[in-house]
């Protein structure tokens, strides 16, 4: 037998396409059906087994909660070159040999106290030289201290004018540094922690006595200090956001129909959600998980997704017919939901999962992934089991006619007719609303009305179009415009509380102390020939465009004055041993050389200086320019050598860091929607949500960016978590709307509205609210939160109720072979119509 291929043969594919997709959609509905009847048959179990689990494991966080102590860990790239230069730095002059070195705890911030004494507006703080003094006995004196060297700085210096020597007239603030040593000793390390906060105790008692001077202290403790002060402060916050949401759920949720209301349904969801959470976090415990400021976003983003699926499923609850078995509407409406939410959620756990793998190199941002895909997974372990267990027991009420808060068996119209107006207003279960034609007595919600009698003829009016085109110009506008000036500044300072003493430190260093970079470590780790001349007009090209701090320049300039020549090896160290080294002005230049000794000659085979950059007001952004500029240089010339400062950790290739979860996030969301392409529910449902979300995720990126944000470790999280925001709000709006079968487009927008607007509208709402105690948090962290979240909300909003109905009107999918299949419809029916007619001219039968 042979098969010949028919001329249609591609529209076989077509069939075979749409086959597969109703074979896979068919299959999740049927899933998701026994799912349902499986919940609504075991309820008890489904409500004990999740309440057992949080209390199991909510004990556990109690007692194993642990706070993290390496805020460079987390928030510093953790694949960095800045580290390995460090190492090499440590392994070639050694802290505990740099005993009154100026710049010892250059590789490492190690222990220290600073203090910055600022004058009053129009004073000169070089005339209050016994205020500076007496703070700096003060240090002195203070016990267990191991200082190393006091090191000072101007800031806000005007010189003399026309002064050729660069005499200073004045000052307005100075700087000054203790540093401790501790050689990486355990004893010497706790020693010095116990010095710091007696520095900072110091500092304040200090600032009480001198009124004339303002004094702002820092020391190594400070920023982690301030960095988890930020959780210390949004506690109370949180629990204000928790109240707000369960507020607004348990008021969206609500109808003056005392039997189809649903109050406690929208306050169990939020609870479901919190338990979970606490599930989540006791599991993150047990596993030696240790606690991080940047872990606040979690409740708000597993909110956002949690209350979702419970306001879908009230949604689908009410779409089911009345007349079911209440087990039976369970399981109608876990088919009619579930299957998009697991979507959803499967998409949660490939975009946090991706943040979560080895590409991201900021801990942070992994730690907190690998905790929101344990908490969207448990998540939505809960909607389905101990939120489904509350839905089963208020379907069961309502149809047992039990008053959805009082639980009191509803009485008949009859009683109620006899009885005072507020009682018939408490009690009535909407039969005097409802008609004898209402097939569905749940419209009376007052957002399914406002939507289905205002809001959908208003958005959808000819004359309203034109303007929403107009608002997206403006809004993509800004939009683009932000993403042109996106700011990927590694400033740690992001995440501390705003009132906390390192910001105003950080604050009053950038004002007057942002004139010269810090020191950097210039490391030569290669024996070089210091004697010859190209040799060293090397290292002056190098180290042009700085001020540097040189034993090379040093010993040049001590040979041209003593007039001797050191134009050999051995000269030139047997000099430089023998008397340079050797006098007292330069002998701190010791720790900067290492010798080596081979028979009786010796070498150099490493050698270290110290620059310092000219800069503006954007210190950290020319830092960053002069760590581009230097390395590859490294590599180019002749000279091996390293550059280093501490904070150089943290600005490492961070803006490449942090925007690379996103990208991967974006880059796998893209994955999956373009390879389901053909086997969703249509493929241009999955072409309208990939324009929806990036529309989305540009418009936050473009307008967190004009509102100041800048592309922190918080801000690339909200940007994942906009994502899936996006997705979860526009996918159901979309498909619901692509499959719609009515006439026209503007009737299948407002089918789709009047369907998930509701629930849309509920859970952004509630998002919303919950959002506005973080602006009351005084932290950087928080603010950036809310400034992130709240764009993702607006947007999202945007898109769902203004864009995506205006424009949907315009551009395919269209609907005209619905038309079509309909008019064949209504004819083969009047045909059946005049038959029956025809048999029974007596009884006229509409089938």
């Amino acid at each position: 037998m042979c098969f010949l291929r028919r001329p249609g043969a591609p529209a076989s594919w077509i069939w075979w396409r749409m086959l597969l997709r109703q074979v896979l959609r068919r299959g999740l509905q049927s899933f998701c059906h026994r799912l349902g009847l499986c919940v609504s048959r075991h309820p008890v179990f489904f409500l004990t087994v999740p309440a057992v689990l949080t209390i199991t494991f909510g004990l556990s966080a109690l007692n194993r909660f642990q706070p993290e102590g390496d805020l460079e860990r987390l928030v510093a790239p953790s694949h960095s070159l800045a580290k390995i230069e460090r190492s090499l730095a440590s392994s070639l002059f050694p802290l505990d040999q740099s005993k009154s070195q100026l710049y010892s705890d250059l590789h490492t911030p190690g222990r220290y106290g600073r203090v910055i004494l600022l004058s009053p507006p129009g004073d000169n703080i070089l005339l209050q030289a016994e205020g500076i003094l007496q703070t700096h006995r003060a240090v002195l004196e203070m016990k267990d201290g191991r200082n190393s060297f006091i090191g000072h700085q101007l800031g806000g210096v005007v010189e003399v004018p026309n002064s050729k020597d660069q005499r200073v007239k004045s000052a307005r603030a100075i700087q000054i540094t203790y540093y401790l040593q501790t050689y990486g000793s355990a004893t010497q390390d706790l020693i010095g922690e116990k010095w710091e906060n007696e520095f900072c105790k110091l500092m304040r008692k200090l600032q009480e006595e001198h009124q004339d001077l303002q004094l702002y202290s820092l020391a190594s403790f400070s920023l982690w200090r301030d960095f988890h002060k930020t959780s210390i402060l949004a506690r109370s916050k949180v629990l204000v956001s928790l109240v707000l949401i369960l507020t607004t759920a348990t008021l969206s949720s609500s109808m003056k129909d005392c039997l189809r209301s649903k109050p406690f349904l929208g306050l169990l969801g939020v609870l479901t959600v919190c338990i979970s959470l606490v599930t989540a976090a006791g599991i993150f415990f047990i596993t030696d998980g240790k606690y991080n400021s940047t872990l606040l976003g979690i409740p708000f983003f597993a909110m956002g997704h949690g209350t979702k699926g419970v306001f879908e499923l009230l949604s689908g609850w009410r779409r089911t017919r009345e007349n079911l078995p209440f087990k039976d509407r369970v399981a109608d409406a876990y088919s009619d939901v579930m299957v998009t939410y697991t979507m959803t959620s499967s998409l949660y756990l490939i975009t946090f999962g991706m943040g979560a793998s080895p590409f991201t190199n900021i801990e942070a941002v992994k730690v907190f992934c690998q905790n929101m895909c344990v908490s969207i997974l448990l998540n939505y372990f809960y909607i389905f089991s101990f939120f489904g267990s509350c839905l089963v027991f208020a379907g069961q009420l309502e149809q047992n006619r039990y008053h959805s808060i009082f639980c009191c068996k509803i009485p008949s119209a009859e009683y109620l007719d006899r009885k005072p107006v507020w009682f018939q207003t408490v009690m009535s279960d909407g039969h005097q609303q409802t008609s004898h034609h209402e097939t569905n007595p749940y419209q009376h919600h007052f957002i399914q009305h406002f939507l289905r009698e205002h809001y959908n003829e208003w958005i959808t009016n000819i004359y309203v179009k034109p303007f929403v085109v107009i608002l997206y110009l403006i809004y993509a506008s800004f939009s683009f415009m932000g993403c042109l000036q996106i700011s990927d500044r590694a400033d740690i300072i992001n995440l501390l509380a705003s009132d906390s003493p390192s910001v105003s430190y950080a604050m009053v260093q950038q004002k007057y102390f942002s004139n010269y970079s810090p020191v950097i470590g210039f490391y030569v780790y290669e024996p070089l020939e210091y004697w010859n001349s190209s040799v060293q007009e090397d290292l002056r090209r190098l180290c042009s465009g700085f001020t540097a701090v040189s034993w090379v320049e040093q010993y040049y300039q001590f040979l041209k004055v003593s007039n001797i020549s050191a134009n050999n090896k051995s000269d030139f160290i047997s000099v430089l041993q023998s008397s340079f080294l050797k006098k007292p002005e330069f002998q701190h230049f010791r720790n900067d050389i290492i010798f080596s000794k081979a028979g009786d000659e010796n070498n150099i085979i490493a050698s270290r200086l110290y620059l310092v950059a000219r800069t503006s007001r954007d210190k950290q952004k020319e830092v960053i320019e002069v760590l581009e500029k230097l390395r590859p240089l490294s590599l180019s010339k002749s000279i091996r050598f390293i550059v280093f400062n501490p904070s150089f950790v943290f600005m490492d290739h961070y803006g490449l860091s942090v925007t690379v979860p996103v990208l991967i996030a974006g880059f796998g969301v893209l994955l999956v929607l373009i390879l389901t392409f053909f086997l969703v529910i249509h493929p241009l449902g999955n072409f309208w949500l990939i324009l929806s979300v990036t529309s989305i995720e540009l418009g936050v990126l473009g307008l967190m960016t004009l509102w100041n944000v800048d592309m922190d470790c918080i801000s690339i999280l909200c940007l994942i978590y906009t994502l899936n925001f996006a997705i979860d709000h526009c996918a159901p709006l979309l498909y619901t709307f692509v499959l719609a079968t009515e006439h026209t487009r503007t009737q299948c927008i407002k089918s789709s509205l009047q369907e998930h607007g509701t629930a849309i509208l509920q859970n952004i709402t509630s998002f919303l609210i919950g959002l506005v105690p973080l602006l009351f948090v005084p932290s950087n962290l928080t603010f950036t939160l809310f400034k992130c979240l709240l764009l993702t909300g607006g947007c999202t909003l945007l898109h769902c109720f203004v864009i995506l109905p205006v424009f949907l009107t315009f551009f395919p999918p269209s609907k005209k072979h619905h038309k079509k299949k309909k008019r064949a419809k209504r004819k083969e029916r009047e045909e059946i119509e005049c038959i029956e007619i025809q048999e029974n001219p007596d009884h006229v039968t509409t089938v």
